[in-house]
């Protein structure tokens, strides 16, 4: 055999040898694919998928995706066997079950207006604070998913920028933001405690009785310029044509209050003093902050006394403990509306 022809059979050989090679190997990788997919969930390898979940915010992993639910009530007993049904009553909160039930309603009826003053003071206390309070702490949830948003995205994100836009921050959407920009959104972008909201809607609103209230759902005696407003019978001449800002619902009242408490100058002392807080890891208390509501009311400090002692007198300090369980929403509708 000549040396050429030992080359040739040698080249055949190894040609034959690396494609057997490469069958076996693309066979293997084939089968062992097959094979993974086939593997079910174990609780081993869906561990990853616990974690990541547990890692989420607390302000998202509690927030209900479930459309409401329409409750139709007829009487204000109605009202309270719901309560008794939810786990939401005296008794309960006395024995320190804090969550609250995610409850809205469409508005006041004028039956609660005509009737109010005929209901235990106890009573109608009771049914006011439980009413009010789901609104607020869904309203607090919202802005803590918009807070986790400014914290964590990028600075020409267009959820970050539209944020800026409605917390005053800033006025072109076509831009980004700076650094210090998200720090002065962080300062306004946060919670209001409920505590000091519930003291501020049952004194502005009377207890839900105000004309106000029933006619434009207006619980928290915001003023409106826009010449849209519900005209009081005393109008100050000296402001201009003003009104009492109308809301569609409740709920669109109070969004409506945390928005202007977060953006307008005249509660700069308030944001400044929550910020500090947060920052030394404090409480955010309604006690604390109405210290700050000189300018809500021309009563100045007599309004803030008033404020405070409502929170102490009616405990509602055990209101900023609180939070949403997860079951359905609930939307209650009146037949006497």
């Amino acid at each position: 055999m000549t040396k050429n022809t030992y080359q040739k059979i040698l080249f055949v050989a190894l040609l034959l040898f690396g494609l057997f090679a490469i069958n076996y190997w693309v066979k293997s990788s084939t089968d062992e694919g097959k094979v993974q997919s086939e593997i079910k969930p174990t609780a081993s390898n869906s561990k990853p998928v616990a974690e990541m979940t547990s890692v989420q915010s607390k302000s998202v992993q509690s927030k209900s995706h479930q459309s409401a639910k329409d409750i139709s009530l007829n009487s204000l007993d109605e009202l309270i066997s719901l309560f008794d049904s939810l786990n939401y009553n005296t008794e309960s909160w006395k024995a320190g079950v804090r969550e609250v039930p995610r409850l809205t309603f469409e508005r006041v009826s004028e039956k609660w207006q005509q009737t109010s003053n005929e209901i235990p003071v106890q009573m109608k206390k009771m049914v006011f604070f439980r009413l009010m309070a789901p609104l607020i702490l869904i309203s607090n949830e919202n802005i803590l998913n918009e807070r986790q948003t400014v914290e964590q995205a990028s600075l020409d994100d267009k959820s970050l920028i539209d944020i800026a836009v409605k917390y005053k921050v800033i006025t072109d959407q076509d831009r980004a933001l700076t650094e210090e920009q998200r720090q002065q959104l962080l300062k306004r972008v946060d919670i209001m405690p409920p505590s000091l909201v519930l003291a501020q809607a049952a004194e502005e609103s009377g207890w839900a009785t105000s004309r106000f209230t029933v006619e434009g759902n207006a619980f928290f005696g915001q003023w409106d310029f826009s010449g849209n407003g519900m005209i009081p019978k005393q109008q100050r001449k000296e402001l201009g044509n003003y009104g009492l800002a109308r809301f569609d619902t409740p709920q669109a009242s109070v969004e409506g209050y945390m928005l202007n408490i977060n953006t307008n100058a005249a509660y700069i002392k308030l944001r400044e003093l929550r910020r500090d807080l947060r920052a030394d890891d404090q409480p955010i208390t309604g006690i604390q902050l109405a210290s700050t509501l000189d300018k809500y009311s021309e009563r100045g400090q007599a309004y803030i006394d008033g404020i405070q002692q409502m929170i102490r007198y009616n405990k509602l300090d055990q209101v900023d403990e609180a939070y949403l369980s997860n079951d359905r929403p609930l939307h209650l509708i009146s037949s006497n509306q």
